[in-house]
């Protein structure tokens, strides 16, 4: 594979759940579980993984598990307001000038959405790498609602619509366009797209990857005790 940045962003700043980085998930902290995502991809592929924090708290968690950085994120890329984007492509420029090279890739890793396989991470790049004009790619699920068929929102009139129309009225989910919800598990950068100082993951060539498997963004404490649940029980068997 051609040279490649795995990149880890842990904020310590977290209002509404505070230390959901470091917050154990049967027993792990639940950055550990990304943490061993990159240390198997990197192993098949001979990328570098750097993470970026502002947290010393969470400086040393990850090196308890394998991940030593002496990176700190700046506090203007840090706040509550502060765009991924920019963080990722100050930690790239500084990885690349620490190490005196130029990636090809960057592939970032959200803590906060574990649910992914090395399978999945595969997948992905094959997708990206079968299409030379698609600057990115990022993971999705089949969305459970659909805002051409079951999702609406208020009018200036004060009355509620269909948030999308089509020149058809949907009678059914199976009828309305396919729609996927962001499940924030990877993205995959080609290099040259942070050449340009990208705000957005959305870009006007990206590509997806859909997840063949359960997979979703931990943003409440409900959110936790059921990825817990699942984990103790067995029903996340790629979750190790």
């Amino acid at each position: 594979m051609d040279s490649l940045l795995i990149t880890l962003c842990a904020r310590g700043g977290s209002k509404g759940i505070p230390g959901k980085n470091i917050r154990p998930i049967n027993g792990v902290p639940l950055m550990a579980y990304t943490i061993r995502h990159a240390q198997a991809y990197a192993k098949k592929t001979g990328a570098d993984i750097a993470l970026s924090t502002d947290s010393d708290e969470i400086r040393n968690v990850a090196a308890q598990h394998g991940l030593k950085s002496d990176y700190i994120r700046p506090a203007d890329l840090a706040s509550d307001t502060a765009g991924k984007l920019p963080a990722l492509q100050h930690l790239l420029l500084h990885e690349e000038q620490r190490l005196k090279k130029r990636y090809d890739y960057l592939l970032d890793l959200d803590v906060t959405s574990p649910l992914r396989t090395v399978a999945d991470l595969e997948q992905g790049f094959a997708l990206l790498e079968k299409d030379p004009k698609a600057l990115n790619l990022f993971s999705v699920s089949s969305a459970r609602r659909n805002p051409y068929f079951n999702m609406v929102e208020q009018s200036p009139d004060g009355y509620f619509h269909l948030c999308k129309k089509t020149a058809d009225i949907a009678l059914s989910r199976q009828g309305a366009p396919k729609v996927y919800d962001m499940n924030a598990s990877f993205y995959i950068y080609r290099r040259s797209y942070f050449d340009t100082d990208p705000q957005s993951a959305l870009s006007e060539r990206s590509l997806i990857y859909v997840m063949p498997h359960p997979c979703f963004d931990l943003d409440t404490q409900e959110d936790f005790a059921f990825l817990e649940y699942l984990v103790a029980q067995g029903q996340l068997n790629f979750f190790s």
